[in-house]
């Protein structure tokens, strides 16, 4: 992607946007979600969010380029789970059911890495109730992809747990736990089999789900986009591995790499670094990597010079609805 077409887009873009007039107003780290009786609009701004913090400043195009990888994935998995999605029309808009949000994130990991190779290089073994074996090396694939479910936490980390944990913290049907649990394994081999189609290998990833008011379970938030997932360059990966070297990894990784290198991680007393627009920029360039990379098509960036009032435009058909 063209420099200096990042460059220019550095002081345009979206921090947060403010629709009063589209529905009840939520803002999410990344998305802004208007809500509609049955439906929601889903803006995703350029906002980035690192160790459970919205970092200060923005990165040009991550919006468009999240909400693309989102609904690329949804339609190429919507044979396996249903989704939420109904429409989307705007680079940076999803127009979804609306759902109640179960309160899990079903994390799948394929490969020991980021917190499950922290935890098993001090020791432990059994992780959210699965065991591993021992002698494994960081970034070795698992005998089996194991589902390692998390709490969804109002505040501060979210924290492992196994399925009985998981069961009496949030009193949901052993029954519908275990559907959730057979999707997310699902979504995952074919999130791993599309992955290594365009030579990168898919390490872990989450999934969250949702109920709609008639009661049917549905796939919500983003599928196998750079916030929810960790991918490596297939190239090379034997190797790296065999030499004990880290892998080159597609990601959102680095970004928390360069603030902990920087002083933070999200502990009390760190102060939060700023983003020079130098490092804004890269990290566009690493998303649109991404993004034409898993996908195999061109990212096409939307250049317009206020991309709120754009936005605005495109969903006047639900200004409408929503002033009556």
């Amino acid at each position: 992607m063209d420099h200096q077409l990042i460059e220019d887009q550095l002081d345009h873009t979206i921090e947060q946007t403010g629709f009063d007039d589209l529905g009840e107003t939520y803002h999410g780290k990344v998305r802004d979600n208007y809500q509609q009786g049955d439906r929601r609009i889903l803006v995703t701004t350029d906002r980035i969010s690192a160790f459970d913090h919205v970092l200060p400043q923005t990165i040009p195009f991550k919006g468009q380029i999240l909400n693309q990888t989102a609904a690329y994935f949804f339609e190429a998995t919507e044979d396996l789970v249903p989704n939420h999605v109904l429409s989307v029309p705007d680079p940076n808009v999803t127009i979804a059911k609306e759902c109640t949000p179960i309160p899990i994130e079903f994390v799948v990991r394929g490969y020991l890495a980021g917190h499950a190779w922290r935890e098993y290089d001090r020791g432990t073994r059994t992780l959210c109730g699965q065991g591993l074996p021992d002698g494994l090396r960081e970034s070795e694939q698992l005998p089996e992809p194991i589902l390692t479910p998390t709490t969804k936490a109002e505040e501060g980390h979210d924290q492992d747990v196994s399925r009985e944990e998981a069961l009496a913290n949030t009193g949901l049907a052993p029954a519908t736990y275990d559907q959730l649990a057979e999707w997310a394994l699902a979504l995952y081999r074919r999130g791993h089999k599309m992955a290594t189609e365009q030579g990168l290998l898919l390490v872990d990833t989450k999934y969250e789900f949702g109920r709609t008011p008639d009661g049917n379970l549905v796939l919500i938030d983003e599928v196998h986009t750079p916030d929810s997932s960790r991918y490596y360059y297939a190239d090379g990966y034997e190797d790296r591995l065999a030499e004990g070297r880290p892998q080159r990894q597609l990601s959102k990784e680095f970004v928390r790499e360069w603030l902990m290198d920087h002083g933070f991680q999200g502990r009390a007393g760190d102060e939060m670094p700023t983003l020079p627009d130098a490092f804004r920029a890269k990290v566009t360039r690493r998303y649109v990597e991404l993004f034409e990379k898993v996908t195999g098509q061109p990212f096409e960036p939307d250049t317009h010079p206020n991309p709120e009032a754009r936005i605005h435009s495109a969903l006047g058909d639900y200004v409408v609805e929503a002033s009556r």
